[in-house]
């Protein structure tokens, strides 16, 4: 019986530091970088192309007919 008692503590402890650490992350800031691309992608449109290789990334408002 004792094993299950300290079964349970544990399995609270371990509860109550997972939630603990969720919370403090939900708690956390967004990182600076993150929000510059936020502002940057907002500023290029609904269609933010990718520097990397030019390719047009496609937005929710696409109305491209691709059923071909």
């Amino acid at each position: 019986m004792n094993d299950r008692r300290a079964g349970s503590a544990s399995h609270r402890q371990i509860e109550d530091n997972l939630r603990r650490v969720y919370e403090e992350t939900l708690a956390e800031d967004v990182p600076d970088r993150f929000k510059d691309l936020l502002s940057r992608l907002k500023t290029q449109g609904a269609k933010p192309t990718d520097s990397d290789n030019g390719a047009t990334v496609m937005g929710s408002d696409d109305t491209t007919d691709r059923s071909n």
